[in-house]
């Protein structure tokens, strides 16, 4: 179908782009003040990674409910109370006292913010035709790279004028900003009424199937989605993925401390440039199978091949920290394209929850595969708290960092294969 004049669907896009942003401007705060807070509290490596294990513990179990609630509430409702939750649970971090209560704090977090990207996932498979989701879920997830990028050119600056509780309070509040425009813009496409007709048939340009329909009215347990092969290639990719995000998400800053002396604001342009580089990764990610697909290639081929692509980009980051050892931006640019790498893999793996479910499931698959995802990040986080302890102690914590970074390098390479064994070739849950 001919593209049509009106762009209200960017619109949407714009505003979960801004929802993204923000969930992980709020979560990557605690790196930030890693070093500040692990004087005060007198953390351990183990400590930092326990309150770390906290949070994506209440945020893999959270990913479950959200997305079975956000599939039932719908996408308006839901996303408002979980950005107003996260919100609020951000802020609170500066009443804390003690290392127990950061662990409190930080489950509170992981538990509300859960509720992002199953949220964000429905409203593109709601707003934007299968050959744009790609796209879409590319700019909004791109998101999560200018969350961190903000962060850090924030963040310290924050934490040296006033203290680090109104760094947590001032990132806090920008949730509640976000609310007002959710409601005065979203409504779902059937009640926009801003919405052309236009682009409304533009939308809706997929055929949908009668077995699809049935599946679409038809009641879907857990049990019953954990019996496709599908699911669990989501599951299984987000498993072994995910935990690379989550470690230079919370690790990276720490990395430039222990490796190059960095900390506070001098922490501000590297860490900026890596996730400027992954930014640039979740929209070319996104851009890439959509430009094939323009060329005649199948939905699945494009995507398949998009992320085997993206898989051999981030292996190159297991030479990050030898590289390193001529100059800092050398790994620093490595790690940044590994990171853009995973955003790419990230935008396109979301989406093919779209392309193999129909829509009233996308979001209860998407909160299947967060919470395998934020399970792969408890393990990597217990991981890197012991081997950097470990090491640490002999005085070579560099070798615990050199092990987490072939971990990195090596994991969508595996599960671009297990994927692909599970999903050969493409089948919609409704054609089975």
């Amino acid at each position: 179908m001919k593209q049509p004049a009106g762009n209200y669907r960017w619109t949407i896009c714009s505003l979960i782009f801004f929802a993204t942003t923000i969930n992980y401007l709020d979560r990557a705060v605690i790196s930030l003040l890693k070093s500040d807070l692990t004087k005060e509290f007198h953390w351990t490596e183990s400590d930092y990674s326990n309150i770390v294990i906290a949070f994506q513990l209440a945020y893999a179990l959270g990913m479950l409910v959200a997305g079975r609630f956000i599939d039932k509430a719908g996408t308006k409702t839901g996303y408002a109370l979980y950005t107003f939750l996260w919100s609020l649970a951000a802020a609170a971090h500066a009443l804390v006292t003690s290392t127990v209560g950061f662990g409190v704090a930080r489950a509170f977090l992981g538990i509300s913010e859960s509720g992002n990207f199953p949220a964000a996932i429905k409203t593109v498979a709601e707003w934007f035709p299968k050959k744009e989701r790609a796209f879409a879920t590319g700019i909004f997830n791109s998101g999560a790279n200018i969350g961190a990028i903000v962060a850090p050119l924030t963040v310290p600056f924050i934490a040296a004028t006033m203290g680090w509780k109104w760094a947590f309070i001032i990132t806090g509040s920008i949730g509640f900003i976000w609310l007002v425009l959710w409601y005065s813009f979203y409504e779902t496409p059937a009640r926009q009424h801003r919405l052309s007709k236009e682009e409304f048939d533009y939308i809706h340009s997929d055929t949908v199937s009668d077995n699809e329909q049935a599946m679409v009215d038809e009641k879907t347990s857990w049990i019953k989605l954990l019996g496709y092969k599908q699911t669990w290639a989501v599951a299984l990719g987000k498993f072994l993925t995910d935990p690379v995000w989550w470690f230079y998400l919370f690790w990276l800053p720490a990395f430039l401390k222990e490796q190059y002396h960095m900390e506070g604001t001098a922490v501000a342009l590297p860490v900026s440039l890596v996730y400027s580089l992954s930014a640039v990764g979740s929209v070319f990610g996104g851009w890439l199978p959509m430009n094939l697909i323009k060329r005649n290639w199948p939905v699945f081929k494009a995507r398949k091949m998009a992320m085997l692509l993206y898989a051999l980009c981030a292996l190159p980051v297991v030479f990050s920290q030898w590289l390193g050892h001529f100059d800092k931006w050398y790994a620093v640019i490595i790690i940044g394209i590994a990171a853009g790498a995973h955003a790419a893999w990230s935008a396109n793996i979301y989406t093919t929850v779209s392309d193999m479910f129909p829509k009233k499931m996308v979001g209860s698959v998407t909160g299947i595969g967060g919470m395998a995802g934020a399970a792969g990040g408890i393990l990597i986080a217990w991981l890197a708290g012991q081997l950097f302890d470990h090491f640490k102690a002999a005085g070579h914590i560099e070798t615990g960092y050199y092990i987490m970074f072939i971990i990195c390098g090596l994991a969508y390479v595996l599960a671009w294969g297990i994927m692909h064994l599970l999903v050969p070739k493409f089948k919609h849950i409704s054609d089975e």
